[in-house]
Order: C-alpha cells, then sequence, then structure tokens
C-alpha cells in the first residue's frame, strides 16, 4: 500500500474557510470538486462500522461525532444551512445520531446496511449519520457491548479519511492536486477531446443499454491477515493481488457471472503519490481499469492478476487520470444544462465492469477516538448498479465487504473452501520472489 497522509500539499485551508460560508449560500455543493460533485448527484454512499467494547448511548454518540468532525472538517459542508468549519448545533446533533437497544448481535453488521439513500432526503441536514446498537443485557461472551455504523456521502469522505480517522489522525483534505507538477497543454487538449467523445458515449450507452433495476445485496467477510499473508508467500504475489483474485475467481468464475468469457473486467482504485495539477483537489484515490486473464487453475489466475497488476503501477497514468477529470468537469457543465439526461437510467449504467475492487488503507485503532474499538472493522460503498467489493485490513483481520447484485451476494460463501483449497495444495516454487506488501 503506497504511504498517504492528511495533507498532501500545502494550503491556507483557514483562507479557504473564510470564504467559504459566502460560497455556500446560494449553492450548497457549490465548494464541492467536480468529482464531488458527481459522487453526489450519484448519490453513493459510504458505511464504516465496528463493534465496541464500550457502552454507547446518546450522549456518547454525540461526543464521538465532535471528535470525528473535528478532525474531519469537509463533514460541515454540501447541505443547507451549512457552516463550513463550524461546529453543530444541538439540533443538528441529534437529528444525525441514533441509538437502539437490542437483544443480540446476530445478523450484524449485515443487517444494517443498505443504501443509505435517506442521507439525500434532507437536504438541510448534514451529509452523513452515526448510528449505534447497544445490547440491553450487557456484554456478550465476546466483550461486545455496543456496535457502531457510520454512513455518509462518498462525496465527502473516502477511505483513507476512515484510515486515518481510526489512527485519530487528521483527515482534512487540503489542496490534494500538486500545482508544481504541471500537465502540458497538449496533454490537456488531449485528455479535454477524449473527455468529450467520452461524455457523449457515456450518455448515449447509458440510455440505451442501462440495465434494469436489479435486487441488491451486502455482506460482510472477515478474513485472518496471517492467513493471507502466509497464502501470499507460498504463492509469491502481492497480498493485495491475492485479495483481487480470490473475490474474483470465486464470483466470476461461471460464464454467466462475467461479461466476457476471456477476462474478468475491475475497476481498480489505488493511492498514488505522484500528482499533478490536473488532479482533483479532493480525492485522494485513483480509479484504474483492469482486465484480469481469466484462468481456471487458480494458482495461473493469481499470478496473472498479480503480473496485470505489476503493469498498472509500473505505468504512467497521468494522461487517464486527466482524461477522467475532464470526464466529471463535463459532466458538470451539461448537468447544469440538461439535468432530464442525469436520470436513474445513467447512474445505473457502469460500463462492462464486472467488479470495483477498493483497497483501503490499513484501520489500526489508535488514540480517544478509536478507543472503544473492536476489530474486525468493516467499510464498504454503494454507487447505483456497480458490483464492490472493499477490502479494509486491519491488524488482525481483513473485511471484504460486498455491494453487489444479489446473484453475486450469494457466491461469497465460494471464497472460504477456495481459500481452503489453495492452502491445501501442495504449491510450486513462484516464478518470482514473493511481495508481502498490501
Amino acid at each position: 500500500m503506497k504511504s498517504f497522509s492528511s495533507s498532501s500539499f500545502a494550503s491556507n485551508h483557514a483562507e479557504a474557510l473564510d470564504l467559504a460560508f459566502a460560497a455556500v449560500q446560494k449553492n450548497p455543493q457549490a465548494l464541492f470538486t467536480n468529482f464531488q460533485w458527481f459522487l453526489y448527484t450519484g448519490k453513493d454512499t459510504i458505511f464504516f462500522t465496528a463493534f465496541s467494547k464500550e457502552k454507547f448511548d446518546k450522549q456518547k454518540l454525540k461526543e464521538l461525532v465532535a471528535q470525528v468532525v473535528a478532525l474531519a472538517p469537509q463533514l460541515t459542508h454540501g447541505f443547507v444551512g451549512a457552516r463550513p468549519g463550524h461546529p453543530f448545533t444541538e439540533s443538528q446533533l441529534d437529528a444525525i445520531t441514533s441509538v437502539e437497544l437490542v437483544d443480540s448481535f446476530d445478523g450484524y453488521p449485515d443487517k444494517w446496511l443498505g443504501k443509505s439513500a435517506d442521507i439525500f432526503d434532507h437536504p438541510d441536514l448534514p451529509l452523513f449519520r452515526f448510528m449505534a446498537a447497544t445490547l440491553k443485557d450487557g456484554p456478550d461472551a465476546e466483550g461486545r457491548i455496543s456496535v457502531i455504523q457510520v454512513r455518509a456521502a462518498h462525496c465527502v469522505l473516502e477511505g483513507s479519511d476512515s484510515a486515518l480517522l481510526s489512527r485519530s489522525q487528521t483527515a482534512n483534505h487540503g489542496i490534494q492536486s500538486n500545482k508544481d507538477n504541471k500537465v502540458s497543454f497538449g496533454a490537456r487538449f488531449k485528455g479535454a477531446l477524449q473527455a468529450g467523445i467520452g461524455v457523449s458515449l457515456h450518455l448515449f450507452f447509458a440510455h440505451i443499454m442501462s440495465p434494469p433495476d436489479k435486487p441488491f445485496g451486502f455482506k460482510t467477510l472477515p478474513l485472518r491477515r496471517d492467513r493471507l499473508r502466509r497464502l501470499a508467500n507460498r504463492l509469491g504475489v502481492r497480498q493485495r493481488s491475492l485479495y483481487f483474485a480470490i473475490v474474483t475467481h470465486a464470483l466470476h468464475s461461471d460464464t454467466d457471472r462475467r461479461l466476457n468469457e476471456a477476462v474478468i473486467a475491475a475497476a481498480y482504485t489505488m493511492l498514488d503519490t505522484r500528482r499533478t495539477d490536473a488532479d482533483d483537489d479532493f480525492f485522494r484515490v485513483r480509479a484504474l481499469q483492469a482486465k484480469f486473464p481469466y484462468k481456471e487453475d487458480f494458482v495461473e489466475y493469481v499470478r496473472s492478476v498479480d503480473d496485470v497488476v505489476s503493469q498498472i503501477e509500473n505505468k504512467d497514468i497521468t494522461s487517464f487520470q486527466t482524461q477522467i477529470m475532464a470526464l466529471f468537469a463535463m459532466h458538470r457543465k451539461l448537468h447544469s444544462w440538461f439535468p432530464f439526461l442525469y436520470g436513474p437510467r445513467f447512474w445505473r449504467f457502469s460500463g462492462r465492469v464486472d467488479t470495483v475492487l477498493t483497497l483501503v488503507p490499513p484501520h489500526r485503532t489508535l488514540g480517544p477516538v478509536t478507543q472503544w474499538m473492536m476489530e474486525p472493522i468493516y467499510c464498504g460503498a454503494y454507487h447505483p448498479a456497480s458490483n464492490i467489493a472493499t477490502f479494509c485490513p486491519g491488524r488482525e483481520f481483513m473485511t471484504v465487504n460486498f455491494v453487489m447484485e444479489q446473484r453475486h451476494i450469494d457466491a461469497v460463501e465460494r471464497i472460504e473452501p477456495l481459500i481452503a483449497r489453495i492452502e491445501a495444495l501442495d504449491l510450486p516454487e513462484p516464478v518470482k520472489g514473493a511481495s508481502v506488501e498490501a
């Protein structure tokens, strides 16, 4: 996993906050970058959940919100009546927090997970919610007494924020583009031209080929990290390549579960420190496309996945990133002129991608914000009609969090037996040395 920080490049954040209040009076999303706007308009959401050894009531939950917002001031943006950088009122805290008493934790956290569309039903409330469920009769046999879930619009939080907050570190974004690393005029022009073509094709195919609304499911799977680390060593591949291979092979081995018989098509996210002035000013994450050649033999398959990951990470992705940023900008402009083009059919179209694979930075609890937290830690994302698998590594566990069509959710049960079969193999010596980084 590449390194990340709360703020990559220098910015005058205090001055920005001075101007923020005036900017959002007419348009609450005026300060959003084009990428943020795209996720907000598509009603993308994220979730974070973990069990607690400490009891949470309404007051303690509100105190947790105040701690998190102090470290992630972007949560004060984006809604009607927002005062960026200012604490929430008591009435706002009451509206965005909830506590329930439960008899047991059977079915949690999966039974809690959903699309979180209600976040967008109240434009005058912050774009997130904190929920707690507390056992009526005290801790269970594992010492758990409460479970916490944070739900938020994806436009105000990303995986690296969650990882920073788990360490009680600031998740203030600052300016994420690098103004000193200029993208040439020619590259920008080429990116804009390609984005213009891409927007036209995107709109056309979205309205012609958008799939019907399908049943969606939500499921989490905790796995021990040391188990996967040992297996990656034996196979001679990166841990993240193993994660990606296990999930895609289990979910998409059947030909009717993938779009192309020869490959499994994935959108692959990563953090990259080689930023340019054309990058988004809010998000640290970059999205890439990967095609994993399908092989029935898992050992051959995981090593081919590792080769694809290696090629992606050794390639200069500046041109693709420039094109993507231009695409978001053009969609935002077109939406302001022709909002009717961006209905449910548009947001349900995800192109020819089988699965979105997101590996977030390690979540290692530290400090006052997360001293109550117990592993495993779960986090994931929802985007209309997209099959998403989010990998959340902690110290002891790595959870896989599935948000996808129900038919793929039903195949998640194949993962544990697949891992057991690989562990039982008399594996041949790897072609190259093992890389154990996540």
